[in-house]
């Protein structure tokens, strides 16, 4: 997998994932663009799915595209192993299922989610998902464990480098940490910061992310007012475009083998923010 993904990816959880027919040129389209950007993978937000997936993979012929993350309360293991196994048959290694628990305020079935994502891989291996299909959104000690154990490796969500060097820690060399960082393609301090705060806050009302930034060595007062400025710019890379590289480059040092960047410009989540996209694979190249 991780030859498969390469170094970098995008992350988009608007509209690369958009079920809209009217959309689909575009989004077929941007894929196309991203790969011959050289991206190595496509990651679709919020809770997709191989349904979502199947139109840029057919779109492309080499970029990988991965669920980030399919909800496994709002998936059947018997539905998501058929998909999978038909996406795979097309398109051999590049579908990456990417799992996670998501949070209590969004499902209404959330219990013991530990145990419930043990048992959703136990179903998933006797549907014939292999381990090395698929990903867990990894947060806390356990869950990374897991991923080492029963994945191919962690996708995690909104966490730094010094916590993306803990989580290598803990999976050991071989899985793959694909960690996603939110980049704001701006160098003026308070502007960048702005647009930052604006998409943060929404997880800052979630207690998986908010526990975990305790976990790591944050307060509760960086949790206030939209974040202090010690957590915007420890989960985003703004600045100038050496600035944003330096940002990157360091969570591939804290042993990051693929990060999925995420765009944040303060557009509505549906537009494809492709000359940003643009302009990030320059600073990367």
């Amino acid at each position: 997998m991780k030859e498969t993904i390469g170094k970098y990816g995008i992350w988009n959880g608007g509209g690369l994932r958009s079920e809209d027919p009217a959309q689909r040129g575009e989004r077929a389209e941007a894929a196309a663009e991203l790969a011959e950007l050289g991206f190595g993978a496509i990651w679709l937000g919020g809770n997709s799915s191989a349904a979502n997936a199947a139109p840029l993979l057919e779109a492309t012929s080499r970029i990988a595209v991965g669920t980030s993350i399919q909800s496994i309360w709002e998936h059947e293991p018997e539905a998501a192993a058929a998909s999978f196994a038909d996406l795979n048959a097309a398109h051999p290694g590049r579908f990456v299922l990417g799992l996670g628990v998501s949070h209590a305020k969004i499902a209404d079935q959330y219990r013991r989610p530990y145990s419930a994502l043990v048992a959703h891989l136990d179903a998933l291996d006797e549907a014939g998902v292999p381990a090395e299909g698929r990903v867990l959104a990894a947060l806390g000690p356990k869950t990374i464990e897991l991923a080492r154990d029963r994945a191919a490796g962690s996708i995690p969500y909104l966490i730094t480098a010094e916590q993306t060097a803990r989580s290598r820690e803990l999976l050991g060399e071989a899985p793959v940490l694909a960690p996603e960082l939110k980049v704001v393609l701006e160098s003026d301090p308070v502007k960048a910061r702005s647009v930052a705060r604006d998409y943060l806050a929404i997880y800052l009302g979630l207690p998986n992310y908010t526990n975990n930034f305790l976990r790591n060595g944050f307060t509760e007062d960086d949790l206030l007012d939209g974040g202090s400025d010690r957590l915007v710019d420890a989960v985003y890379a703004w600045g100038t475009d050496e600035q944003i590289r330096a940002r990157i480059d360091e969570f591939i040092e804290a042993g990051a083998d693929h990060v999925a960047l995420q765009i944040v410009d303060g557009r509505p989540r549906h537009e494809l923010p492709r000359e940003a996209w643009r302009r990030l694979a320059s600073l990367l190249a």
